[in-house]
């Protein structure tokens, strides 16, 4: 179930707007379109159940896996019957249905990152037409299981890209070789884009930002609630900045078809040798101490897992790159702090 108080919220600006904030609504399919990203694939689901070793099996073979491996916990996932088959979760666009397996991620209880719970692998897309991608978007249903309990947080599949092909993650920062731009839960259900990319141009001192000097950084914290017991469908857009000394990237995020996520004006890459190298599959509670653990095993599902890819950068425009400095000590806006106050969204950051 989502949370009170973002079901209050929710209603309120649906009886006064139609849709949370006058947000755009747009389908994945459409998006694609209107960023000219004509190269696409959907990842491969079996017609039945599997077991844990078939599962794997499948996913080496099928998803195109780096190192052609399940990098963390490949134990985790098991491709089962659908627990929520009459749950048609409605997005703003229309309703999700499907049949056939999805894709279980167990997280133990007591787990968090460290390779106790959750997997973690990620997938290389090649381009036919044999140019790179410097534009990607990913879109997945995800529904998590009645009684999920959120903890501090947790990590979800987003995109990666860059030379660097297991950086920008798990503390290892961003130098400009690599990226990661992941979403998060966290505490109460809190939504965001947590990602690892330079920190140019004073971006700490937006509004909407928090940086950390260990971890990544996050972008619009509690600006969307997951919920419990039904799917929902994310969409992630990730445009490079193009020249690279030059901050024009971009990243956007649709929940069930709603933009909650806008971030403009970022250095994403400091070398035009870096593209998009596809999804990054990594789930699990944390956070890097057990203060994030999970006390009970609980689960995710995944399903409709599509990307879509073009060789075109961001056309926005941007300041040029003052300095190639680390992250800063977070800094956040007033009204920002108060948001996140409102909506319970204000935990330790990883």
């Amino acid at each position: 179930m989502q949370p009170l108080s973002f079901l209050l919220i929710s209603l309120l600006h649906v009886a006064l707007h139609g849709t949370a904030n006058g947000a755009e609504v747009i389908a994945p399919d459409q998006l694609a379109q209107r960023y000219s990203l004509t190269a696409s694939t959907s990842f491969p689901f079996p017609t039945a159940t599997q077991s844990v070793s078939d599962t794997e099996a499948l996913l080496v073979s099928g998803w195109g896996l780096g190192r052609a491996r399940v990098q963390n916990s490949p134990e985790n996932l098991q491709f089962v019957a659908d627990p929520y088959p009459s749950s048609t979760g409605t997005v703003s666009t229309g309703v999700l249905n499907s049949t056939g397996p999805v894709l279980q991620v167990t997280y133990p209880a007591k787990s968090f990152s460290h390779e106790t719970g959750g997997t973690q692998f990620f997938n290389l897309w090649n381009n036919t037409a044999g140019g790179n991608f410097l534009s990607m978007m990913l879109t997945y249903e995800l529904a998590f299981e009645d009684g999920f309990d959120w903890v501090k947080g947790g990590k979800l599949p987003g995109l990666r890209g860059g030379l660097n092909s297991t950086g920008c993650s798990g503390g290892n920062q961003p130098t400009g070789d690599c990226f990661s731009a992941r979403l998060m839960w966290r505490k109460n259900a809190n939504g965001e884009v947590y990602a690892y990319i330079p920190t140019t141009n004073d971006i700490c001192s937006r509004r909407g930002i928090i940086c950390n000097s260990d971890f990544g950084t996050s972008f619009n914290r509690g600006s969307f609630g997951f919920t419990t017991g039904r799917w929902n469908r994310v969409t992630i857009l990730t445009q490079l900045n193009n020249p690279p000394n030059v901050a024009n990237g971009q990243m956007r995020v649709y929940y069930n078809d709603e933009q909650v996520v806008d971030a403009e004006g970022l250095q994403i890459r400091n070398t035009d040798e870096v593209s998009i190298n596809g999804l990054f599959f990594s789930t699990f509670f944390g956070g890097n101490d057990d203060s994030w653990a999970t006390p009970n095993t609980v689960h995710s599902y995944f399903r409709n897992i599509q990307m879509w890819g073009g060789e075109n950068p961001s056309s926005l425009t941007g300041p040029v790159i003052k300095s190639s400095a680390l992250p800063q000590t977070p800094r956040t806006a007033v009204g920002f702090v108060m948001a996140s106050i409102a909506f319970g969204a204000v935990t330790a950051l990883v």
